[in-house]
């Protein structure tokens, strides 16, 4: 049913996803592009590419699937490119880390039966640093794969094939695919994602103003620092998207962690510390 896919994006998502699919069993042609052509060229030598296009706009109208694998703004933007150049016989997904504005355009572009569907997808998987380099087909296996599809969406016949297609495939990828309303999903993404996000970066610019020109230091700090700031390596063009489209619930997150923080410091001689480390060793048991 799906003999084409181009993915636009080809970094460690877009890439990982087209290695993911070979592993699955995806015999299909698998086109792809990238900003920079070293990245498509090294996604094409791994194998997560039969072909790189000339053309993303061309390539995309010429497969049934579309995988957006760039951050939320680049994603933004192809779906206004796209919207007017493809048609019921085509599906547009993505990979985004935050869901509102993206179901929001989704239902404004897309998803009516002379235009291509959307399905907004976003695959709990990742790592700290991105590129094609690390990308790995075992990157979403035993991942959650979250979607915010809109069940009012008026489809073709066609386009909603294949959005059911692509939902087998995922599940193909060892994946568990997950619901959500787009509101909800960015709430819990805050709290899940984001938030150990932007500790660690907090944490591990801290450390570099306090202890950054002592470099002896990171070692004496162990397993432990290295687990804590693994994160603080993440750069800030994978992350200024994600801070913008999502600000509100990140802010809420921050917040309630200030307090936190606040209150464990005002508790360092009471019952009260007790309490919370009772509560941490629950969440991590649960």
């Amino acid at each position: 049913m799906i003999e084409r896919i181009a993915i636009l994006g080809t970094g460690l998502l877009g890439a990982s996803a087209g290695l993911a699919l070979r592993a699955a069993g995806y015999r299909g042609a698998i086109v792809g592009w990238n900003r920079s052509p070293a990245q498509a060229q090294l996604a094409l030598e791994m194998g997560a590419l039969d072909s790189i296009a000339a053309d993303p706009v061309e390539a995309a109208r010429e497969s049934q699937v579309v995988l957006l694998a760039t951050p939320v703004y680049a994603i933004l933007d192809w779906m206004e490119q796209l919207s007017g150049v493809l048609g019921p016989d085509h599906l547009v997904t993505d990979v985004g880390s935050t869901k509102a504005q993206i179901t929001q355009a989704a239902g404004r572009l897309f998803n009516s039966p002379t235009r291509a569907a959307f399905l907004p997808g976003h695959p709990m998987a990742g790592k700290e640093r991105g590129g094609a380099a690390l990308a790995d087909a075992d990157l979403y296996r035993g991942a959650v794969w979250l979607f915010t599809d809109n069940p009012e969406w008026q489809r073709s016949a066609r386009s909603a094939e294949l959005v059911q297609a692509w939902r087998q495939w995922i599940i193909a990828l060892g994946c568990r695919v997950i619901d959500l309303d787009p509101a909800r999903h960015d709430e819990l993404v805050a709290w899940v994602s984001h938030l150990p996000q932007f500790v660690a970066t907090a944490l591990s610019a801290l450390l570099e103003d306090e202890v950054g020109d002592a470099p002896e230091l990171k070692s004496v700090g162990g397993r432990g620092l290295r687990e804590m700031t693994r994160l603080g390596a993440s750069p800030y063009s994978m992350w200024r998207d994600i801070a913008h489209t999502n600000s509100d619930a990140i802010e809420r997150a921050l917040h309630a962690l200030e307090q936190r923080l606040a209150h464990l410091r005002e508790n360092l001689r009471t019952p009260v510390l007790r309490d919370e480390f009772e509560k941490a060793n629950r969440f991590r048991r649960e």
